[in-house]
């Protein structure tokens, strides 16, 4: 389905989420790195960063932006079709040589215990069959002391704002969706993926149980997207 609408997703994501998408990107790279501009303690550093379900790359593309000369930035995705869009708009960016690109599985990476300094997903996770096993991947190829940054799309809580929501993310998205990518059903299962994602604090408990502490989780745009960030101890 990913290698399908991946021609088209990048410009549907940012029509359907009016930019903002770009702000909650923006928020989690300041914390990854240390500040929105990527100036901080952290950046002193050589950090080493996974990027689960890149996709087309956006988030990648900014953390190794906003990282510096010495962060390298592993884009690592099941859909290779999705990656193929990737290492151009890194040029584009100045970047390519801070980014290498893997097919993976987010349940099963092939990487080492403690690889990396951050794993992160950026509106990935809720996509994951076992999304308990994808956890305790994360959990696994961090190093001590590594932090965990997951963003994702989520229902908002406020009756009036959920029933617009409702409205927009199950009849007008798919209707835009399927007209400007030929896949109308892939925008449908996109909300019905949202709308079946755990709860903030659900998803927060499933973090901690994967061995994670300090985990915690912040509701962005009203409820329309949710940071997760934990710790592996």
């Amino acid at each position: 389905m990913f290698d399908g609408i991946a021609p088209s997703y990048d410009r549907l994501n940012h029509i359907m989420s009016l930019g903002v998408d770009k702000l909650w990107r923006k928020r989690a790279v300041k914390e990854i790195i240390g500040t929105d501009d990527g100036v901080g303690d952290r950046r002193r550093h050589a950090l080493k960063v996974l990027d689960i379900a890149c996709g087309t790359g956006d988030s990648t593309i900014a953390i190794a932006k906003a990282g510096g000369a010495q962060t390298k930035v592993i884009g690592a995705d099941i859909s290779s079709g999705m990656m193929d869009f990737v290492m151009e708009k890194a040029a584009r960016a100045g970047v390519t040589d801070r980014i290498k690109l893997m097919v993976a599985d987010g349940t099963a990476l092939p990487f080492e215990d403690g690889s990396f300094d951050v794993v992160t997903c950026s509106f990935g996770i809720r996509n994951f069959e076992d999304k308990a096993a994808g956890l305790r991947e994360f959990f696994r190829v961090l190093k001590p002391g590594g932090k965990l940054v997951i963003l994702e799309l989520s229902v908002p809580s406020r009756p009036w704002l959920r029933k617009l929501y409702d409205i927009y993310f199950m009849h007008v998205m798919p209707l835009i969706g399927g007209m400007i990518s030929g896949n109308r059903a892939a925008y449908k299962y996109l909300p019905a993926s949202v709308h079946a994602f755990p709860a903030a604090d659900v998803f927060t408990s499933m973090i901690s149980r994967s061995g994670f502490s300090a985990a915690r989780f912040k509701a962005l745009t009203l409820g329309l997207c949710t940071m997760y960030v934990a710790v592996r101890p």
